[in-house]
């Protein structure tokens, strides 16, 4: 078990946290990894704290923008770079415990599936966890992701030497979802790791908390990216409005 993994990091404005979330990549006990950080268009100093970090670790492939293009086309470009076995996906603000990809690789080789994805903790900025655990469902499919999607990006992990490369639709909001449902129509399933492996930071701003501005874009993805009819759309959006607000309830 020495496959490589790569990691694709899309940084914004993230010159506070980010070496927090390289160090998690740093400490984990697989150490066969490298990790593309693709900066999209920072205004802080988030591509001279990058720079420092690479000039110390060869594992991190650094790929500056200086436009803003948003957060699918800063992944795609990792995607399009990445070199292993394994794919993961891990933003700027988030950190990984240090069993992360051991424990991920270890469920694919155990469970014969490909795709693999785990719980796990949610805090505020100052990393206090006054929100409760996220426990992923253990299988999730295709219907299920369009329900709610489950899989975030900081824990989604993939056997792309099986599975093959897919990039994420370029819309600015739920890119992430996308890229799932591209495997999820080709796979029966997913596979949920019940242990949280993972924290997410959420952040004031975040645009995942934002849900009244959500649902717009939700009703686009599930009529332009998936070309869903109307009560199909409906059908899911009122299934996801209503586990996107079970979600947050604490």
């Amino acid at each position: 078990m020495n496959e490589l993994v790569s990691i694709v990091t899309p940084t914004f404005n993230s010159a506070k946290f980010i070496a927090e979330t390289v160090r998690s990549v740093q400490n984990q006990t697989y150490q066969n990894w490298e990790m593309i950080i693709v900066d999209d268009g920072s205004s802080d100093d988030t591509a001279a704290v990058v720079n420092g970090l690479a000039s110390e670790e060869q594992r991190i492939k650094f790929f500056p923008s200086a436009t803003n293009a948003g957060p699918a086309k800063a992944r795609n470009k990792g995607i399009e770079n990445a070199s292993g076995s394994y794919m993961t996906f891990l933003d700027a603000d988030d950190v990984w415990y240090p069993d992360f990809i051991e424990n991920s690789i270890a469920a694919i080789k155990e469970t014969g599936v490909h795709f693999v994805f785990s719980s796990y903790r949610r805090s505020n900025e100052n990393m206090e966890f006054v929100y409760s655990d996220f426990i992923v469902p253990e299988k999730v499919t295709y219907t299920d992701i369009l329900k709610s999607n489950s899989i975030s990006c900081l824990t989604a992990f993939l056997d792309i030497k099986t599975l093959g490369k897919k990039t994420m639709p370029e819309i600015r909001k739920r890119q992430d979802m996308g890229l799932w449902l591209k495997y999820l129509k080709e796979i029966p399933f997913a596979h949920g790791i019940q242990e949280p492996k993972a924290i997410y930071r959420i952040r004031e701003n975040s645009l995942s908390r934002n849900k009244k501005n959500l649902i717009r874009y939700q009703w686009q993805f599930y009529r332009e990216v998936e070309q869903l009819n109307i009560l199909q759309s409906g059908y899911y959006m009122l299934h996801w409005m209503y586990r996107g607000f079970m979600k947050y309830r604490n």
